[in-house]
């Protein structure tokens, strides 16, 4: 299990990996700041750039911020940052 420090960015015009602030990963969501919406987006978007399920990703802090700590089973902490890389590196070639 691992833990990753993300900012968000609500109401974007698409969900997107943006990149890394320091230590922190910034990503992008179209869904609206309310009632869970954009943590679940938030999840759902990190579950798919790291190919794993939507239920190994979980926001466990930061629910009503955009700071957010969010917990993924199922990698540790160099394959996450590895999986994170190379799903940004994906998205630079398109």
């Amino acid at each position: 299990m691992s833990l990753l420090e993300v900012k968000v960015s609500p109401k974007a015009s698409r969900d997107a990996l943006l990149g890394w602030l320091g230590g922190t990963l910034k990503v992008a969501v179209t869904a609206a700041p309310e009632r869970g919406k954009a943590n679940a987006a938030v999840e759902s978007l990190l579950a798919e750039a790291l190919s794993l399920p939507r239920s190994a990703v979980r926001v466990i802090a930061g629910g009503a911020a955009r700071n957010k700590r969010v917990e993924i089973a199922g990698v540790d902490a160099a394959g996450l940052r590895g999986r994170l890389e190379a799903a940004l590196a994906d998205r630079a070639t398109r």
